[in-house]
């Protein structure tokens, strides 16, 4: 064992670096002016897909960014390899400002809320005719989701040879929100598929529903290249389905700048997240009425402003009811 005497000489003894302090550190982030546009396709434990240009990169998140996370639909800066070939990967550095955001939570005590899809125009809501029964509550808390999150909505009624359309219809037919009603026999022959097409052109949409209502089905049709799995089933008991999405995809419309984000099915859809304060802008013909609503109004009690705004001929009575339906529906639980 070296040891050494009381006037060594310091430049002779080695020293361990400590665990802190052995780099400065700096709040200066890289600008990476450099950097080139991407767009997220699908997130798989930690690796994000981008499309950058005509390529398919591979790519993971900057520390940088803590603890901020792409979705599918970002628009994200990327530097390092982008040549899109086996086993190379780059870095995402930046996420660019969003134009829409569709989150929920996983139900309504839930304070933590994950962000679906960035950026998408609009939110098709997919739903069953019959086989497995239409839940309206769940249709509801979509809307108040898409309305939120500054997504147009847009009903896509499937089965319809199993049960007619009109009951359901009706419940909506206030919100003026376009719709699609499709049967099995139309999707096999192409005619649902056109009558769809029409409403994604030139968008970005994502498409919502619980288990076994179709919906990947549906966008199987729509983007015949990239089929997914559709083997899941409706439980005879519970009249629920399987889920056959695990993972949410954006996938490009054939002949069209649209794009179709296909997402995992759903079987409950919290709002924890959004404020009903906001629910509001997606009614133009309400909002001006109130001005004289007390503060922190709910749009719901005696003092609301909106009654008599209604009661002046300013508004339909129905799109009052709606109103005050989608804001009731926090309370209330898809199933009831």
């Amino acid at each position: 064992m070296r040891r050494y005497g009381k006037h060594t000489d310091e430049d002779d003894i080695r020293t361990r670096p400590g665990r802190r302090n052995t780099r400065p550190r700096t709040n200066i982030r890289p600008k990476h002016e450099d950097a080139a546009e991407g767009l997220v396709l699908t997130v798989d434990r930690g690796r994000l897909t981008c499309l950058v240009e005509d390529r398919v990169v591979m790519a993971m998140k900057a520390r940088e960014l803590g603890r901020k996370a792409a979705v599918v639909g970002d628009r994200v800066a990327l530097v390092g390899d982008m040549s899109g070939k086996k086993d190379t990967l780059a870095r995402i550095v930046r996420i660019e400002e969003r134009t829409s955001v569709l989150r929920r939570t996983a139900d309504d005590d839930d304070p933590y809320e994950r962000v679906v899809v960035a950026n998408a125009d609009q939110l098709a809501v997919v739903t069953a005719l019959a086989d497995p029964e239409p839940r309206p509550r769940l249709i509801d808390r979509c809307l108040v989701a898409a309305y939120a999150g500054g997504l147009d909505p847009l009903l896509v009624l499937t089965k319809s040879d199993l049960a007619p359309p009109e009951k359901l219809l009706e419940l909506y037919g206030h919100l003026d929100i376009p719709y699609v009603v499709t049967s099995r026999e139309e999707l096999q022959n192409g005619t649902a598929v056109a009558r769809v097409r029409e409403q994604l052109d030139g968008k970005i949409t994502a498409f919502v529903g619980h288990s076994g209502v179709g919906k990947t089905t549906l966008v199987n049709a729509l983007v015949p290249q990239e089929q997914r799995r559709t083997t899941g089933h409706v439980n005879a008991v519970t009249g629920r389905g399987r889920h056959t999405t695990t993972s949410a995809l954006a996938l490009p419309l054939a002949g069209s700048d649209g794009w179709v984000i296909d997402t995992p099915g759903i079987r409950s859809f919290g709002l924890n997240h959004v404020d009903p304060s906001r629910v509001i802008h997606a009614f133009p013909d309400l909002e001006p009425g109130t001005e004289g609503c007390p503060r922190a109004c709910s749009h719901d009690e005696p003092d609301c402003a909106l009654d008599a705004w209604v009661a002046e001929g300013h508004a339909d009575p129905a799109r009052l009811y709606s109103l005050r339906r989608l804001l009731a529906t926090r309370e209330r639980k898809e199933g009831d």
